[in-house]
């Protein structure tokens, strides 16, 4: 094995979990309104505990960036988090988007999201992500926000071109947006002067798994560096309930391939090194 190789076997990646459930994406919220979604059939106490166990099987902590929304009706899940040693970290109230906010609603939601979180924990929460990465150059006012809300880190910037989201010319690895607030990116790789998604989402379940594992190996051992990865707890859930009304895209995008998620990720927590984000990237990493 070359030291190259060595290198990128020694780095510790960050594993995130977006705890939402499948009827609160993006994707669905003009055909899902959200004075229903408490009469939805609630899925994600099931999908977590399968995550969880497959954590535990391999000796792996993760960061969860959870709703305050699914916080509040599930506590004991929450609870189960953060006793079984992973970070709780917050994904908003109730699933908004950052660039469909004005300043001061955008702040009260992640406010609101983080004293419910620690509220229910016992613990401060340090991390933020917004719903589907929108924070871009149209809405870099939402840090001010985010460190005024008193969290130490952000991940909610995605480095890549992406129909929904995305800002192609930000850093792709951690800075600091402002004094006391770090931007941890999702990871990417860097192909013919572009930046290409390599920290998982719907790419991990709609290309091939050594796809991802290129990806992320490409990190490690060519900028030598972290990679984050993020997922979804129903993306472990291909008999889920199908909401009616999406386009075609949208549908394929939500469920193609659902059923190869689990096995895609036990080959990811084996063949590389995971832990939260505040131990990768707050403690002394970048």
């Amino acid at each position: 094995m070359n030291a190259q190789a060595v290198a990128a076997e020694s780095i510790v990646n960050a594993l995130t979990v977006d705890v939402e459930d499948y009827f609160q994406v993006s994707a669905f919220a003009a055909h899902i309104p959200r004075s229903s979604w408490d009469s939805q059939p609630c899925r994600v106490e099931a999908n977590i505990e399968r995550i969880l166990g497959l954590l535990s099987e391999a000796k792996v902590s993760a960061t969860f960036f959870t709703l305050g929304w699914i916080a509040e009706r599930y506590p004991a899940l929450v609870r189960r988090l953060v006793d079984g040693g992973h970070e709780l970290a917050s994904h908003g109230y109730e699933h908004l988007r950052a660039n469909e906010q004005g300043y001061g609603a955008f702040l009260a939601d992640i406010r609101l999201a983080k004293a419910v979180l620690e509220d229910i924990a016992g613990r401060e929460v340090n991390g933020y992500r917004a719903p589907s990465f929108s924070i871009g150059p149209a809405n870099f006012w939402a840090f001010d926000c985010i460190a005024e809300a008193g969290y130490r880190y952000s991940s909610s910037i995605y480095p890549i071109r992406h129909d929904h989201y995305g800002a192609p010319d930000a850093p792709r690895f951690p800075y600091k947006v402002r004094e006391n607030l770090l931007e941890v990116p999702v990871a990417t790789v860097r192909m013919w002067n572009s930046s290409w998604p390599a920290g998982g989402g719907g790419y991990f379940r709609l290309l091939p798994y050594r796809i991802s594992k290129w990806s992320i190996s490409q990190v490690n051992a060519v900028d030598r560096r972290p990679a984050m990865f993020y997922f979804h707890p129903w993306e472990l859930d291909p008999t889920q309930p199908r909401v009616k009304g999406p386009g075609a895209k949208a549908r394929f995008r939500h469920y193609l391939n659902l059923d190869r998620t689990e096995p895609r990720l036990k080959s990811l927590l084996a063949d590389f090194r995971w832990d939260r984000v505040d131990r990768v990237f707050l403690n002394g990493g970048t």
